[in-house]
């Protein structure tokens, strides 16, 4: 596989309850493409994944906490869903500051089935085009972002899926995203 994004620092912000697949699958995806990825939690230690909503799932390991992360040092960011981790995740100050401060650099924010709750929470969503589970359009669209059913959905710097089975589409053009942004990193420095 192409090594397209050496060089590139990728965080996922989750904490306990995550959507296995949505963690592991596109943090394995970035890892074969070259990027530096960082787990990163409320608390240190581990925090364990969900199949679904009914089955608990694997452990992964924190790399950092929300307080020691500095979302400057990253080019572009993770939200994987899972309802209790989406849920849990958007009421940490540090994480809704961690994804403005992304934002306001234009760097990519992909994100999947719950996770744009973080995203709602941030004030990130206006004027935006997200995809979702589809229970979480009812907040996108209140929170004034436009809401598409749709496997994979780029608007801008944000890539958005709606569930595991869209992993392969997501990481497709999460990949390709993060490649661009990259190469827009290159051009400013």
């Amino acid at each position: 596989m192409s090594k397209n994004l050496d060089g590139v620092r990728v965080a996922i912000l989750a904490t306990n309850g995550y959507e296995e697949a949505e963690l592991v699958k596109p943090k394995q995806a970035l890892e074969d493409a070259g990027a530096k990825v960082t787990v990163i939690a409320p608390d240190a230690g581990e925090i364990y994944g969900m199949k679904h909503h009914d089955k608990t799932g694997n452990k992964t390991k924190v790399d950092m906490t929300l307080q020691e992360a500095n979302a400057g040092e990253f080019d572009a960011v993770v939200l994987p869903g899972g309802a209790l981790n989406a849920d849990a995740l958007r009421d940490y100050r540090e994480a809704q500051e961690f994804v403005r401060t992304i934002d306001e650099a234009k760097k990519p924010i992909a994100v999947i089935c719950h996770g744009p709750w973080l995203l709602v929470s941030a004030g990130l969503v206006k004027g935006r085009k997200l995809t979702s589970w589809p229970t979480v359009s009812d907040d996108i669209r209140n929170a004034g972002g436009l809401w598409e059913d749709k496997e994979v959905l780029r608007d801008g710097n944000f890539i958005s899926s709606r569930k595991p089975d869209d992993i392969p589409a997501f990481n497709k053009e999460m990949i390709a995203a993060f490649a661009e942004g990259k190469e827009k990193q290159k051009r400013v420095a």
